[in-house]
């Protein structure tokens, strides 16, 4: 009897000490510095809002949130270190559209693009800027179409890589033009520009943080963007859609972890990502960027990847879109 009630305390003890250590880890969580994975390199859009967002975490979290640039293989690298990660919180992923793009063009990657990964927030919704080198003889989206369509020699497009939000605006508009511009990818959409602002190529859709100073500064020419309406903030650019009605590209950002992320590090992060988001001056700063905050739950954010998901594998289908 005695040592019947012995094993019985000792296992009420173990699953006591057992919730009190995995309370306890989420609230020494983080004792050492994080490592935010981006699959573009230093200087383009994504690159951009991953510091400012890995900044405010390491303000608020006391540890250093260092920023791990990984360009290449459209953004498979990047993925396949996060989903092969330990699942301790010391390795998040920066994700963007280009993530499910991968998988709807690549099926057999070595991880499943929403299943492999903990989804912690969307952060962000944005449109893009079509964007063309000063020296282009348009001024206008109606003469921008009537440029691409009859242009006689190679007309080429370049974007931030394989898959990302510029390369599906760049086939769809040559899906619904029923043209055929060659893409040009690139490691990032900053070098991207510096391109087109160096009139390698025709024209680009480039994300609006990294456009709209080249554009102000001269360098470029804004001539649309690729939401279905205008940009408030944006007002004298018209949607695409003007010309081509139903065009539309979204890009989006958000952090994702490894599988297996414990539950309470991933609302951790989650509540500081979107109280960040949602400030007044945070918000204001993504919207003149010509984004706008999103803030999703966790589970949210993953029915969203799986409908995203879905609409890309169909767009790829239609297209024919693959990566060289």
């Amino acid at each position: 009897m005695s040592n019947g009630l012995n094993m019985r305390w000792c296992c009420i003890l173990a699953a006591m000490m057992g919730c009190l250590s995995v309370s306890a880890w989420g609230q020494s969580y983080p004792v050492r510095p994080i490592r935010m994975v981006v699959p573009q390199p230093p200087g383009g859009t994504t690159d951009i809002l991953a510091r400012l967002v890995s900044a405010r975490l390491s303000e608020v979290l006391k540890k250093q949130v260092v920023v791990d640039n990984r360009p290449g293989a459209s953004g498979v690298i990047a993925a396949e270190m996060v989903a092969n990660a330990q699942p301790d919180g010391y390795t998040l992923y920066f994700v963007f559209t280009q993530h499910l793009v991968n998988a709807a063009v690549n099926p057999k990657l070595p991880y499943h693009a929403v299943n492999d990964f903990v989804p912690i927030t969307q952060l962000t919704a944005a449109g893009l800027m079509l964007v063309v080198n000063p020296s282009a003889p348009v001024k206008t989206l109606k003469e921008f179409v009537e440029w691409t369509r009859s242009y006689k020699g190679a007309l080429n497009y370049g974007s931030g890589g394989n898959g990302s939000g510029g390369h599906i605006a760049g086939e769809l508009y040559n899906l619904m033009l029923g043209i055929k511009a060659q893409h040009i990818p690139y490691k990032g959409m900053a070098p991207a520009l510096i391109d087109l602002a160096g009139g390698q190529y025709q024209y680009a859709f480039g994300g609006m943080q990294a456009s709209q100073p080249l554009v102000r500064a001269g360098k470029l020419r804004g001539i649309g963007v690729s939401t279905a309406k205008r940009i408030a903030t944006l007002p004298d650019l018209p949607a695409v859609a003007e010309m081509l009605p139903g065009f539309e590209v979204v890009g989006w950002y958000g952090v994702m972890g490894p599988p297996k992320l414990p539950k309470a590090i991933v609302m951790q992060l989650h509540d500081e990502l979107v109280r960040y988001i949602k400030q007044p001056d945070t918000r204001e700063r993504i919207i003149v960027d010509g984004s706008d905050t999103v803030g999703s739950s966790p589970e949210e954010f993953r029915k969203f990847l799986h409908a995203e998901h879905a609409k890309y594998v169909k767009l790829v289908k239609a297209s024919g879109i693959k990566f060289d």
